[in-house]
């Protein structure tokens, strides 16, 4: 199931956008945003970024290295075996789920 979005109030004022995964897990918390438009123009903004944006490695000593250009979904083990048509142990199988 896919992760959604939630406007809440911040506690200053204006508001803020909750990022959740499928099972309701807290990804990420934006910035306060002014009004509630300028809120879901930052969610637009966020899904832009999230569907092209390259990964920054700002950890220690990488300053800024791209991870890697694109991301996709991610695949299970299955996923990928049968992309590759072979087939899947029982082990595999209880790993991807």
């Amino acid at each position: 199931m896919a992760g959604h979005f939630e406007l809440v109030d911040a506690p200053d004022g204006g508001y803020r956008v909750r990022m959740l995964d499928g099972s309701g897990n807290l990804i990420a918390i934006s910035v306060t945003f002014p009004t509630k438009r300028a809120a879901v123009a930052g969610i637009g903004m966020a899904r832009e970024i999230a569907g092209t944006g390259l990964i920054r490695d700002y950890s220690s000593n990488r300053a800024g290295a791209i991870i890697r250009d694109r991301t996709g979904p991610v695949s299970s083990p299955k996923d990928n075996a049968a992309a590759r048509g072979k087939k899947v142990s029982g082990a595999a199988r209880a790993v991807a789920g």
